[in-house]
C-alpha cells in the first residue's frame, strides 16, 4: 500500500490546482475525485437523467464506465472510452455533480476505483469526503478551505479566463448553495476529519499552499 494524502474542502478553495502541483513535486499520482463525479454528471446531463428517480439513475449508472488515464502526470477522464477532460469544467456540470453525488449509488460506483488507486500507489487525492470516507487511514489528511468571498473571486477569475460570461454575485451565491448542499447531504457530507490539518488559504498564494502541503507530507513520511 502506498502513502496516501487526503485533501478535502469546499468548492472553489483551490484544492485541485494545489493538489496537482503538490503531487508533481512529491512524485505522487494525483487523483481528482471531483472530476470523476463531473464525468458521471456529464453523462446524466447528456441523457437528461432525473437524478431524483432512483431507478432511472441506477439504470444510467449501469451504462456508465468511468476510467482514468495519465499523460505526463496529467489526469484525463474517460467516459465510456471518450476523453471528456475538457468538457467537465462548466458550471452546469458542476451543479449537476453536486446534485448527483448526494446519491449513494453514485458514490458507491466510484468508491472501488478510488480505493484501488490508493492501494497500489503513492496517491494524493482530493475531494469532499476523502479523509472521512474514502481514505480514512491516509497518512496525511488536510482540510483546505478559504473564505466565501475569496473562493468566489477565484472561481470568477477562472471562468472569466475561459471566456464564460458570469457575474461575481451569481458565482458567490452558487458557492454558498454548493456549500450548503455538500455539508447537509445525508451521504458522506463535507466535514473536516478529526485528525485532519486545517489549512486556510484565504491569504496564501498558490506556491505557498503547495509548499505547505509538500512540507507536511515530507514530515509525515519521514516521521
Amino acid at each position: 500500500m502506498g502513502f496516501n494524502i487526503a485533501i478535502d474542502g469546499p468548492a472553489g478553495a483551490g484544492k485541485s490546482t494545489a493538489a496537482r502541483q503538490a503531487a508533481q513535486r512529491l512524485g505522487f499520482i494525483y487523483v481528482d475525485t471531483g472530476a470523476m463525479y463531473r464525468t458521471i454528471a456529464l453523462y446524466l446531463l447528456r441523457h437528461h437523467i432525473d437524478v431524483e428517480d432512483e431507478k432511472t439513475l441506477q439504470e444510467a449508472l449501469d451504462n456508465i464506465s468511468v476510467s482514468i488515464s495519465y499523460d505526463n502526470g496529467v489526469q484525463h477522464m474517460l467516459l465510456n472510452g471518450e476523453d471528456v477532460t475538457g468538457m467537465i469544467r462548466t458550471q452546469e456540470v458542476s451543479d449537476e455533480a453536486s446534485r448527483s453525488s448526494a446519491h449513494p449509488a453514485v458514490r458507491q460506483k466510484l468508491l472501488q476505483l478510488q480505493r484501488g488507486l490508493a492501494d497500489t500507489c503513492d496517491v494524493l487525492m482530493d475531494g469532499r469526503d476523502i479523509g472521512t470516507k474514502i481514505l480514512p487511514d491516509a497518512g496525511l489528511k488536510i482540510f483546505l478551505t478559504a473564505g466565501v468571498d475569496e473562493r468566489a473571486k477565484r472561481r470568477y477569475k477562472e471562468l472569466e479566463e475561459k471566456g464564460e460570461s458570469v457575474s461575481f454575485e451569481e458565482i458567490r451565491s452558487q458557492i454558498e448553495e454548493r456549500d450548503y448542499r455538500d455539508t447537509h447531504r445525508e451521504v458522506s457530507p463535507l466535514c473536516q476529519a478529526a485528525d485532519a490539518v486545517l489549512l486556510d488559504t484565504s491569504d496564501m498564494d498558490l506556491d505557498m499552499v503547495v509548499s505547505a502541503i509538500v512540507n507536511m507530507a515530507k514530515e509525515r513520511m519521514n516521521a
